[in-house]
């Protein structure tokens, strides 16, 4: 039965999955008459159309984009897509996709994850230093483009988790990089922009207690139109994963595993890393810069002014950061 349901709020992926399959099943020459893309308003329609023969070869598609049946789903709805998808010719692709976690209470729900290829497209939190990179890995798999790990890291920290920026470095470095020859941190330095800092690379800093240069990629990220609590939400990541190492070292904990599980780290070989990053840097130092991020967080749902609040807590962190 070919039937799809993609989900999830990575929206160029989910993009990029509707294209290929689009390819997939769609005579190009007759696209126009056989793809129907219909608005949630439209569900009743697009059900009735999925059981229309294509025109002309290859297959139809009837794509029911931003769906509410997942969410909601009246009973005669239900009925309707329960018709419908026993009944669906093999000639007809139904896809149905949505930015929103289907419930799993829903009859609907249950009924699409019985009979319909279910993919999920979540971003990568942008705390998850390890998705990041598995992110970075898998789209250069795709392109066929061969990574150094230092290139991955480079280009982890640049993008973050947009994954329509990846892509675009992605194919920057391939149309420059000879085919064959691996990318390096050299490749990556040269051609991604030096002004790609992200909320990572601002941990950092803040970490070190390094004022103008917290302050200068602060800048940059909110003159890209970064949202103030997205940034914020990296920092608060961040400084939490660093606290729990550093309070795990203080016990005499040595266990990198049982210190990964504490931490919420996916890969037990990170500890290693950031027991290093944490090594100058004292658990209480830590505590102080978790409340001054907290009270950030209350300023600005309270609606203060993002540039100043952000650049005054840069400055107190790294001032809190660099104490002897």
């Amino acid at each position: 039965m070919p039937a799809y349901l993609y989900w999830g709020g990575d929206d160029f992926s989910l993009k990029k999955a509707v294209q290929a399959l689009q390819e997939k099943v769609l005579d190009p020459a007759w696209m126009a008459f056989n793809c129907d893309r219909l608005p949630p308003e439209e569900t009743t329609t697009g059900l009735n159309q999925a059981m229309t023969p294509p025109l002309g070869p290859g297959d139809r598609l009837v794509w029911l984009e931003e769906t509410q049946l997942m969410q909601q789903c009246s009973d005669d709805v239900f009925r309707e897509l329960e018709r419908t998808l026993e009944a669906l010719p093999e000639s007809t692709h139904l896809l149905l996709t949505t930015g929103n976690k289907p419930d799993g209470r829903l009859k609907s729900t249950k009924l699409l994850k019985k009979v319909a290829q279910v993919r999920e497209f979540q971003p990568v939190a942008p705390w998850d230093a390890d998705g990041l990179m598995d992110a970075v890995q898998g789209a250069a798999r795709e392109k066929q483009i061969e990574l150094e790990r230092q290139a991955k890291e480079l280009l982890a920290e640049a993008v973050g988790n947009d994954r329509r920026k990846l892509d675009m470095e992605l194919e920057k470095l391939s149309l420059f990089v000879p085919v064959g020859q691996r990318v390096t941190a050299a490749h990556v330095t040269e051609l991604v922009p030096a002004s790609a800092y992200n909320a990572f690379q601002l941990a950092g800093q803040l970490r070190q207690g390094n004022v103008d240069k917290s302050l200068t990629i602060l800048m940059q990220l909110l003159d890209r139109n970064e949202p103030a609590l997205k940034i914020l939400a990296v920092l608060v990541g961040q400084f939490r994963t660093w606290l729990w190492v550093r309070v795990a070292m203080d016990a005499g904990e040595r266990d990198n595993k049982a210190i990964a599980q504490m931490a919420e780290l996916g890969n037990p070989k990170r500890v290693y890393f950031l027991q290093k990053e944490v090594r100058a840097i004292s658990s209480q130092q830590l505590y102080g810069a978790m409340e001054l991020l907290l009270e950030l967080e209350y300023g600005l749902k309270r609606g203060q002014d993002e540039r100043r609040s952000l650049q005054t807590a840069c400055i107190q962190i790294c001032g809190v950061c660099s104490q002897p």
